[in-house]
């Protein structure tokens, strides 16, 4: 069983020689965003939600994103609407957003 109802990993890489990365795309903006609202709802915390940094997920091109178990469920952000919306959806009542998940070609 897990801790965690969901447990959400963002990818926070920069790459330093200037290469596409998520951290290119405001990633730990979107992360310290998803984290506040998450606490804001009462929403985390054992058998809630976790919102957790990661290091490159490589899906660089993609970026930013994050992936949400136990679904694995990759989802591409664009803006606090669609992280908004993934809380309100996918974290508060178990359906995903299919228009921000990656397809499976992409992952």
């Amino acid at each position: 069983m897990s801790q965690f109802q969901y447990h959400a990993f963002f990818c926070l890489n920069l790459r330093k020689n200037g290469e596409n990365s998520c951290e290119n795309h405001c990633a730990t903006a979107m992360f310290d965003y998803a984290k506040s609202e998450c606490k804001r709802l009462d929403l985390n915390g054992v058998g809630k939600v976790r919102v957790n940094r990661a290091g490159c997920l490589d899906r660089c091109d993609f970026g930013p994103v994050m992936v949400v178990y136990p679904e694995g469920i990759w989802y591409q952000l664009v803006d606090k609407e669609d992280i908004d919306e993934i809380i309100q959806s996918h974290f508060m009542n178990g359906t995903p957003v299919a228009r921000l998940a990656l397809s499976d070609a992409s992952i």
